[in-house]
């Protein structure tokens, strides 16, 4: 049970790391960019939203397969395949989890206006100077938020990592495909514990969620 919940925690803390830095400059240039095809670009960041997510996991399986040519780079290291590995499930889960790190950040950046980057040019300051001393401390709500929900979603994945991670023991495990297997084994005492426990960090994610729009709508001092 342990080696389960710290391979769950670790995938969705590397997961919420990785699309922190990932989704920012794709959220600035969603929010900023004039292009009207930027659209389609979000529409293609969100797909993960309504696609089921064993499609996702279909294709992804496919992708990081051996015979994959995205995979045959790898083969030179020795690396044959990133299926039902823990680099697989971080993969994997990036791609799945990448809108609910977008939309808020760029929510936020959106929220903010062009106004104060034009005050910091005014001032001088170069636009990646102006970036990292004006527009993220603005921004700050939408990275807690995007923090905030691609961990939660992390936590609660299931079909996106039982496809491509296949559910190994110590390797590839997490709490959503331990209770798959715990049902499937007719245990249902440690099923509930582990269900009960992923509905009680539910609720908390959405009172921090309810709590961070809140004091979004504040002014910001």
């Amino acid at each position: 049970m342990g080696q389960v919940i710290w391979t769950t925690v670790s995938l969705a803390g590397v997961t919420t790391f990785l699309l922190l830095i990932l989704a920012t400059p794709l959220a600035w240039w969603l929010a900023r960019s004039p292009r009207w095809w930027k659209e389609i670009v979000a529409a293609v960041t969100a797909l993960p939203i309504v696609l089921p997510p064993t499609v996702l996991g279909f294709y992804l399986l496919v992708a990081l397969a051996p015979q994959s040519p995205l995979m045959a780079p790898l083969h030179l290291f020795g690396i044959r395949t990133l299926a039902f590995t823990f680099t697989g499930l971080v993969i994997g889960s990036l791609v799945y989890s990448l809108p609910f790190a977008v939309q808020p950040i760029r929510n936020a950046f959106e929220a903010m206006g062009p106004r104060p980057m034009e005050v910091a040019a005014t001032l001088r300051a170069s636009p990646v100077n102006a970036f990292f001393t004006v527009a993220l401390p603005l921004a700050r709500r939408g990275f807690l938020a995007a923090a905030v929900l691609v961990f939660a979603h992390t936590i609660g994945e299931f079909g996106v990592v039982l496809m491509i991670g296949g559910a190994i023991p110590g390797k590839t495990q997490v709490i959503s495909t331990n209770i798959f297997e715990l049902v499937e084994s007719g245990r249902y005492g440690q099923a509930h514990i582990l269900s009960a426990a992923l509905l009680a960090f539910a609720f908390c994610v959405m009172l921090a969620m309810f709590l961070i729009e809140r004091r979004a709508q504040r002014p910001v001092a």
